[in-house]
């Protein structure tokens, strides 16, 4: 019974609980104070592990709550499982209805060119955070400029070239190791 009770606490909070990890805390507290599943200390206790190990702490709090409550591996896999579900149900449900609509609306510019107006929408947005991620805090001299441009270039190089070496050049996580070295070197 207990572990119907995970479930189902969990999938709602899965299935209900919006704006993120931190916004769904709230949720998990009342589903653990109803039904006592651990007391007011581990609860805060929970919560600052799930703070402090990788990952997003809304499901690292919902792993470690089942975990605690059942004493078990497998709580804390069903706990998981259930927060994790809804979100998974809903993704694949608009996946599966957009390849359904394309393939069904092929070659229907009343289908099409709305999704090409989509992508110029996407570039913008993605412009947007970039351009407020340019500060004068982040820049602070030529050098980071230099390797905002190098990071830049490499990351649209593929779109006008083609060949492996420009693949494993433009490859985003070398270029953040680059970056990362790079900044390393100059500012130490």
């Amino acid at each position: 019974m207990l572990y119907l009770q995970l479930f189902i606490s969990f999938f709602k909070i899965g299935l209900f609980g919006f704006g993120g990890g931190l916004a769904i805390l709230s949720l998990i507290q009342m589903e653990v104070e109803h039904y006592g599943w651990m007391s007011q200390q581990e609860f805060v206790d929970i919560v600052a592990v799930s703070q402090v190990t990788p990952g997003p702490i809304g499901i690292n709090c919902a792993t470690y709550v089942g975990y605690t409550a059942t004493g078990s591996v497998l709580g804390s896999v069903l706990t998981t499982l259930a927060i994790v579900l809804p979100s998974l149900i809903i993704m694949l449900t608009i996946c599966k209805l957009y390849f359904w609509l394309t393939a069904r609306f092929k070659g229907n510019p009343y289908y099409e060119q709305p999704l090409r107006m989509l992508r110029f929408t996407v570039i913008g947005l993605i412009a947007s955070a970039a351009l407020m991620l340019i500060q004068p805090t982040n820049f602070i001299d030529t050098a980071s400029w230099c390797i905002f441009a190098s990071v830049a270039f490499f990351t649209i190089l593929p779109q006008w070239l083609n060949g492996k070496i420009v693949k494993i050049l433009s490859h985003p996580i070398l270029l953040i190791v680059l970056s990362g070295v790079a900044g390393y070197f100059i500012y130490r």
